[in-house]
């Protein structure tokens, strides 16, 4: 029995509602396999029971990013149309937490693992609000985007570990230290794609989020002072792995070692190519880090 059939069969669900999350959640699969290979290659290490949920989280996430960054600007549709989508889709997300149901597939899926979990609206808000807040043309300052990073990347950490713990439950000093892990691991991953997205944020979606730093005259000393910030984001997150279980671990090493390769590649590259390319991390590398990863935590060394 999987965990959102559990999850159904322990609320008396029956038959057409485990049906149902079980179609939910191949949507929200679906979605992640079309847009992020690296999430899915680490997604395949981690256990089975925490593997389902963890997707539908980011599924909601994928979904709600295209709103601000993709495919609804791409239909025509304008920033306030844009602004009551992110409006409606968190209400109809808080809604089917409540209710235990959703006609949107992935909304659907999402509100099960965080009925199962302790998902609730201290994560859920502060994730809708930054991407609300990408439709604000102001520019950020060092306050306005550390709140954005801990709303779009850090309490997606938070999430995931809500699922991982469950499973695994922490004593209050370890969960805490884990949760500061967590908002230090998701921190870096964004700021790790605001540098290899620098030349598409700033000349498609009209971003910069670096306050302080022109991107069209970035330096190399500029580029190497973000790379430090982030590489002591990755080292605090690597001394917690340790009180991961082994199901989950595996996973987040893997997830760890790719954005770790990022930095290094990115460091490696002149801060005047950012503008011109985009810097990643060739596939064959991606599944040589995922199976080093596999064997256990420190497996990978930078």
């Amino acid at each position: 029995m999987g965990p959102l059939r559990a999850a159904s069969a322990q609320t008396g669900a029956g038959a057409n509602l485990n049906k149902y999350a079980e179609t939910a959640l191949a949507s929200s699969t679906i979605v992640i396999g079309h847009y992020s290979t690296s999430f899915g290659l680490a997604a395949r290490l981690l256990d089975a029971r925490v593997r389902i949920p963890v997707r539908t989280i980011y599924a909601l996430v994928r979904i709600a990013d295209e709103i601000v960054d993709g495919a609804a600007a791409e239909a025509g549709v304008g920033v306030e149309e844009q602004r009551q989508l992110l409006d409606e889709l968190e209400l109809e997300t808080e809604r089917a937490i409540v209710r235990g149901y959703s006609t949107n597939l992935v909304v659907h899926a999402f509100a099960v693992t965080a009925r199962q979990y302790g998902i609730d609206s201290s994560l859920i808000a502060p994730f809708f609000a930054s991407m609300r807040r990408d439709l604000d043309p102001a520019p950020f300052t060092a306050d306005s985007v550390a709140e954005y990073i801990y709303g779009s990347a850090e309490v997606i950490g938070l999430m995931c570990l809500r699922c991982f713990v469950h499973w695994s439950p922490r004593t209050a000093s370890e969960l805490e230290l884990l949760e500061d892990g967590a908002r230090h691991l998701g921190a870096a991953f964004q700021k790790i794609n605001f540098l290899r997205d620098l030349s598409c944020d700033r000349e498609i979606l009209g971003r910069n989020y670096f306050p302080g730093i022109d991107p069209l005259n970035l330096t190399d000393g500029q580029k190497n002072v973000i790379l430090d910030d982030i590489d002591a984001d990755l080292s605090i997150a690597s001394a917690v792995l340790p009180l991961l279980s082994p199901g989950c671990r595996r996973a987040v090493a893997a997830a760890q070692g790719l954005f770790a390769r990022l930095s290094q590649r990115l460091r490696s590259t002149p801060a005047n190519q950012l503008l011109r390319s985009r810097v990643r991390v060739p596939d064959g590398e991606k599944i040589m880090i995922a199976l080093t990863s596999a064997l256990g935590p420190g497996a990978w060394k930078r």
